[in-house]
């Protein structure tokens, strides 16, 4: 007959497991931060930061403004004080807080306070939100470098974050989607259309004619 103490070891054993397990998620937890900036167009944003090493995730959303759960309709109307912007998620052990502002700040034109490139309004406008001392601190003293390398008064507010609402679920990997939309180049791949849109705006242009060498995206 098996007796309670014939499953001890196993229950030992699945309740380490489990322990582990727990732990480990709690550990991965702790070795990832976000970031969250605006910087014109988020599927642009998303696509500049998704690829760099050591960056998790980027998912495109609202923040900065008053209105509740807001839609892309209502942002694109105005009004909202909502930018248009993305949350970085990322290993701090693999690329820095303050790397990443650093690719922030030469990745866009920060001296334009009405948008950015072909996107105008207030949704459009670039700004860094912080959630602590220390990185307004950190966010402040990026900006200052960069104002000095460019030679240009840099605009880009540091402000506190507030909420992040996640945009619609058709703005997420915009830039890399395969489905066919409609577009004034007739019907496309989402990705095509995304390269079609981004070529005309000017981004890339403006930006390598901003920082040069310097720029981490326009240039590759």
């Amino acid at each position: 007959m098996l007796r309670i103490n014939d499953f001890k070891p196993a229950f030992l054993a699945l309740a380490i497991g489990v322990g582990l397990i727990a732990q480990c998620g709690k550990l991965q937890a702790a070795q990832t931060e976000e970031l969250i900036v605006a910087g014109g167009c988020f599927w642009c944003v998303e696509s500049d930061f998704e690829s760099v090493p050591g960056v998790i995730e980027v998912v495109s959303g609202y923040t900065g403004g008053t209105t509740k759960n807001p839609t892309y309709k209502q942002i694109g109307k105005g009004g909202t004080g909502h930018y248009e912007a993305v949350e970085i998620t990322f290993n701090p052990a693999q690329v820095s807080r303050e790397a990443l502002l650093q690719m922030f700040f030469r990745s866009v034109d920060p001296t334009d306070a009405g948008g950015q490139f072909c996107d105008r309004g207030e949704s459009y406008r670039t700004a860094v939100f912080v959630s602590r001392p220390p990185e307004k601190a950190l966010a402040e003293k990026v900006k200052a470098e960069a104002q000095s390398a460019l030679g240009q008064k840099i605009v880009t507010p540091i402000l506190d974050a507030n909420r992040f609402y996640e945009a619609e679920a058709y703005h997420q990997d915009y830039y890399k989607g395969s489905k066919i939309v409609l577009t004034r180049f007739g019907p496309i791949k989402q990705s095509k259309a995304y390269k079609r849109y981004r070529d005309a705006c000017g981004r890339d242009q403006r930006v390598k004619a901003l920082w040069g060498d310097a720029a981490p995206f326009a240039n590759k």
